[in-house]
């Protein structure tokens, strides 16, 4: 599968991630085409240039004064009579368009259809969003995965006044998705940015294993003194091996509990989303006996489960820090019992028997949780 990652460490605006993707192969004239095609009345332009001594290319969009307002159904017909567009490219595009239309709208309060775009619906947003789809489509891309996003800091000054960043429609649409901020005091990614990672991304974390066959570096409009202002689009196709991606360890001591307690804390932790919970004895100081508490959780998970840490254990600490997480190749298989389905996890070193499935069907039909297990094997080795 051909993918492409993109590293967004100085964050991810429309216009990077054209130059990105137009630096690692894109056809700029084909491109230029495509989007005059839209009959904006805009020119394109395609530079080279440099940020923090790292080449990449910087994409132009020269139009004179815009309507400053532009609702929803008029781009999606614009897009839709793009006589160079791919019909993947516009229906990418429109689905892009789409979720920052439900973002806006759910900031402002306010039907989708009487959403004003303000300045996403500029000329040049559009060109932005058209021509990453566009060039994803071109560059043949089946998946596009992301970094968690560094948003920036300080604050913006749109249509509606002064905002914080990430502003509301960008922290809207970056909703499940982790993000930070780090480096300058400034908007590092925008709504346009936002919405194509949050509509086409599958996936956010660390680089996959992948076989590169080219990277690009798409310019920002700024030139930090302390970053590079730059977008990279890493292109090539998915290994097959263990899975890689970034999680949060949280862990605990706890010298003063029950394990009543820490087994309902071990409960909510997994309903709260915890990828793995451990309880490990210890001896601490003084030779007191304790417990530690380690959570293997996502990104985004990770306030909410220090949360449940805090409030159904007597910790008065969380050490936190992120990992990289390996996880084998898997698929799960649904077998047939004579008291009903199974769901059977496979992978390269082997099967096994969902245990919950197995245990619920046990209780249901009132016989032993071995004999359930057994056959479940057995269905699905019978069916290999």
């Amino acid at each position: 599968m051909k993918i492409c990652y993109f590293d967004a460490f100085s964050g991810i605006a429309g216009d990077m991630t054209v130059g990105s993707l137009l630096d690692a192969g894109g056809d700029a004239q084909a491109l230029i085409a495509a989007l005059e095609s839209l009959n904006t009345g805009a020119s394109y332009r395609v530079e080279k240039t440099k940020r923090k001594g790292i080449g990449a290319t910087k994409f132009h969009v020269d139009h004179g004064e815009q309507k400053a307002h532009r609702h929803l159904t008029p781009i999606l017909k614009m897009i839709e009579n793009g006589a160079l567009l791919t019909s993947r490219s516009k229906q990418m595009a429109s689905d892009v368009f789409r979720k920052l239309g439900e973002a806006e709208a759910a900031v402002h309060a306010v039907p989708i259809e009487k959403v004003h775009f303000h300045e996403v619906g500029a000329v040049d947003s559009i060109a932005d969003i058209v021509g990453a789809c566009y060039l994803l489509d071109q560059l043949g891309i089946e998946e596009v995965r992301c970094s968690a996003l560094n948003v920036g800091s300080g604050t913006v000054t749109a249509d509606h006044g002064v905002m914080p960043v990430p502003t509301p429609a960008t922290a809207r649409l970056l909703e499940g998705i982790p993000i930070y901020s780090s480096g300058p005091i400034f908007e590092l990614t925008t709504p346009t940015g936002a919405a194509l990672v949050a509509t086409l991304a599958t996936q956010f974390g660390v680089l996959p294993a992948m076989k590169i066959s080219s990277t690009g570096y798409g310019a920002g409009t700024k030139d930090f003194p302390t970053q590079a202002n730059v977008l990279r689009a890493v292109i090539g196709d998915l290994l097959v091996v263990a899975e890689s991606e970034t999680v949060i360890v949280m862990e605990a001591n706890i010298d003063d509990s029950t394990p009543q307690l820490l087994g309902h804390a071990m409960d909510r932790l997994f309903e709260g989303g915890a990828l793995d919970v451990t309880l490990q004895p210890l001896l601490m100081k003084k030779n007191r006996q304790g417990t530690l508490v380690t959570v293997i959780a996502r990104l985004e998970d990770r306030d909410s489960l220090a949360t449940v840490l805090m409030t159904e254990t007597t910790t008065i600490g969380i050490r936190m820090h992120s990992a990289e997480r390996r996880i084998a190749p898997r698929q799960i298989v649904e077998v047939e019992t004579q008291w009903g389905k199974v769901n059977v996890k496979v992978t390269a070193q082997g099967f096994t028997p969902e245990y919950e499935d197995c245990r619920k069907l046990a209780l249901a039909e009132g016989v032993p949780l071995r004999s359930v297990l057994a056959e479940a094997a057995f269905a699905y080795q019978k069916g290999i």
